[in-house]
This record gives structure tokens, C-alpha cells and sequence, in this order.
């Protein structure tokens, strides 16, 4: 990590409340961005060849009966943030249906991420580590907020994305969660995976946070990276209808991207092509990860983010590695066991370091 700093820090905003107030006021802090992606030019303009935008809204609403159903209060939610941005709740929520935006099964995987775990037998001071660099287009490093929510009845979390989305989430509770999109050839009509993580922030213990990741009624997954400050971790692999549970391996380790990794699982692989990258990463991580078990810090995990080796298909991204389409937006690096999370925008070996820690 021996370039420049160069990049300002994320927002950190804090908000309280009913879930309704909540949302509102993330909706007001990010009214620029929500707006932009409801209006013509971004909706229309990637909703899936053969849809028009009422057929697309159509769908959504299909999406929002399920998710209603079973978690009424993200619906409290996500339509506050629609009035405090001063747009229509149903165009909202269409936004933040990940699996409606894209041709199906057709070289869709966009969230390119790298989770890096080290457990307490892999660690220097035998505490649970999770790095994570979250690469998504070049744009989204401007949108970027951290959010401290605080409801009464829930746990507080802590969350990295944009407003509204959660990447990563870590609470008060003890309970982490950072993660992979994968390319799933099973999705339905459900709950979305970007609603799924909503939930799975609730929970209070790593069994919790697992029901959630295996509601029946999910639309499909992302692969969830679940840790806790008891020491328990819990990599969860999923898709529509099936799911892998595995845990650190006999190095203390666990490393996941953007493939199916678990042998029951690569049959519900939808991006075959890029999954060959992913598996770059993967392999990468792990070889770093062993490399360096037992004697593995925060900055040490945050070295391993920065890593350039294999470019284009190394761990930190660079736009002008990569060919513009995507970069390392943020990272973070959680001492779970602290309850600490070290972050920051952009490329994790140029840019400024920020600290959350919980009360």
C-alpha cells in the first residue's frame, strides 16, 4: 500500500427511529441518486430487451406481494426512503430488485467481490477477521454511504452501500455480513436477494442470520459470508432453491468470489464464462490467506485486498486495469471479534482509512 492517498471519505450517516423514519431520512440524504435512477434515462434504459416499463413495473409489484407478506417493515422501509426522495415507491422498489435488470443467464454478474476470512487459529491475536472489496462500476464509488440505523427492538447496524443499499452489514449483536453476488440459473419471482440482506441484518446470532439466507420464498442469493463475534462463521452458498453451508476450513481460512465453489452447487452456475475469473480471485485469496495463517492482522487483511497480482483479475481492482467496467468501489476489514470495522472509498492499497466501532 504504497500509493497516494486520493480519495475522500464515505458519508457516515446516522439515523433513528421508526422504520418509516428511517428510510425517509436516508431517502432525503440520498434524493440526487435515487432520483437519477428512477428517471428515464437509467430505468428505461436497462430494463431486459422485451419489456416495456409497465411490464417491468408489473413485475415488480409481483416481487413486492412476497416480500410484503413476509417482511412487512422493509416495505415500512424502503417506501419512507421513496418519500423522502420524492419519488414513487413502486419505481423504488422495481430499482432494487437485482434479478429484473438483466438479460436472463446472459454474462449479468456485475457485483464483483472478494471476501478473505480469517479465523481465530489464523489470526496473531486470536480474533475473527473478515476483509472485503466490493467492485462495482467506476459511478458507484461517488454514491457510496455508511449507515448507522437505530430502531428500537433491533439490534444497531452498521451498513456500506448506497442509499438504499446494503453490501456489507455488520450490528450490535455481534453478527457480520459481507458476501458475493453470484449468477444463480434458478431465480423466480420472491424475495430479492438485495431485500434478503435487510433481514438478515436483524438477526442476533449466526442461526438466525442462516434462516434468513434459507427463507423458501427467496427470488434467488448471493453467496453470504455470515461471521459473529462468538467466533462462529457460516459461508452460505445459495440459489433459488438450493443452498451449501460450509465453514473455515482445517487452515483456519475461507475465501469466497463471484463462482460456485461447493461441488453440489455448480450446477446452479448461470455465468460459466465468468466464472473463470472469479476463480482467479479465488484462488488468489486462498493462497494469501494460507501464506500468512497465524500471523494475520487488520492491516495485514487489508494488504491482501490491495494485491494486484493476476491483474485484470487481481483482488484490487483498477479501472485502468480493468477496461473501465468495474473498480474496487470500497473495502472494509471487520476485527468481528471487536466489533470494529476499518473501511474505506475506493482501492484499498490508495485510500483514506476510516473506523465504526459499536458502543
Amino acid at each position: 500500500m504504497t500509493a497516494a492517498v486520493t480519495t475522500p471519505e464515505i458519508p457516515v450517516l446516522r439515523v433513528a427511529g421508526t422504520h418509516r423514519q428511517v428510510g425517509r431520512r436516508i431517502g432525503e440524504a440520498g434524493a440526487e441518486q435515487i432520483r437519477s435512477s428512477v428517471g428515464p434515462e437509467r430505468f428505461d434504459a436497462h430494463i431486459p430487451c422485451g419489456r416495456t416499463r409497465d411490464e417491468q413495473l408489473a413485475l415488480a409489484a409481483r416481487y413486492r406481494e412476497v416480500t410484503a407478506a413476509a417482511l412487512p417493515w422493509l416495505i415500512e422501509e424502503l417506501d419512507g426512503c421513496a418519500e423522502g426522495a420524492g419519488v414513487d415507491p413502486l419505481t423504488l422498489f422495481a430499482r432494487t430488485i437485482e434479478e429484473i435488470w438483466y438479460e436472463p443467464f446472459g454474462g449479468r454478474t456485475q457485483g464483483r467481490c472478494s471476501d478473505l476470512v480469517a479465523g481465530p487459529s489464523a489470526t496473531s491475536n486470536g480474533h475473527l477477521l473478515v476483509g472485503h472489496n466490493n467492485d462495482l462500476s467506476p459511478s458507484y464509488e461517488e454514491q457510496l454511504f455508511a449507515i448507522e440505523k437505530r430502531v428500537a427492538g433491533d439490534p444497531v447496524i452498521f451498513q456500506i452501500g448506497g442509499a438504499p443499499w446494503l453490501s456489507v452489514g455488520f450490528n450490535s449483536a455481534g453478527l457480520a455480513l459481507t458476501g458475493n453476488e453470484l449468477s444463480p440459473n434458478d431465480e423466480r419471482v420472491g424475495i430479492s436477494r438485495s431485500h434478503q440482506v435487510f433481514e438478515i441484518m436483524h438477526a442476533r446470532t449466526v442461526d438466525e442470520a442462516v434462516g434468513a439466507c434459507l427463507r423458501p420464498e427467496r427470488a434467488s442469493s448471493y453467496n453470504n459470508v455470515l461471521s459473529h463475534a462468538d467466533g462462529t462463521v457460516i459461508n452460505v452458498e445459495g440459489s433459488a432453491t438450493d443452498a451449501e453451508l460450509d465453514e473455515l476450513g482445517e487452515d483456519g481460512t475461507l475465501a469466497h468470489t463471484n463462482h460456485y465453489v461447493c461441488d453440489r452447487m455448480r450446477t446452479f452456475e448461470g455465468d460459466p464464462d465468468y466464472a473463470k475469473h472469479s476463480d482467479v480471485r479465488y484462488r488468489r485469496a486462498k493462497e494469501l490467506l494460507v501464506h500468512h495463517r497465524g500471523t494475520i492482522t487488520v492491516q495485514g487483511l487489508r494488504a491482501m485486498l490491495s494485491d494486484h497480482e493476476n491483474e485484470p483479475d487481481a483482488l484490487c481492482r483498477h479501472p485502468e486495469v480493468a477496461g473501465g467496467v468495474t473498480k474496487t468501489v470500497f473495502w472494509c476489514v471487520a476485527d468481528v471479534t471487536d466489533r470494529k470495522i476499518t473501511f474505506g472509498r475506493g482501492n484499498p492499497c490508495s485510500s483514506t482509512a476510516q473506523v465504526y466501532a459499536f458502543d
